[in-house]
């Protein structure tokens, strides 16, 4: 997941993983949380969520 945010950055987003319990998973962009394992019933995002992500970052960029 890392590696594509990287790719829509280009190198202009700096990103830090922070470790957490029980298999947390959050991606917060400006204060913003754009992705929460938890609210996604535990689900890994599919390739169409992940699409929606990049397209929130690349917004944001």
């Amino acid at each position: 997941m890392v590696a594509e945010f990287y790719s829509v950055g280009a190198g202009n987003i700096a990103i830090t993983l922070t470790p957490g319990d029980s298999g947390v998973l959050k991606v917060i962009l400006d204060n913003e949380e754009i992705y929460d394992k938890k609210d996604e019933n535990g689900e890994t995002p599919t390739l169409t969520r992940m699409k929606e992500l990049k397209a929130i970052v690349k917004a944001k960029l």
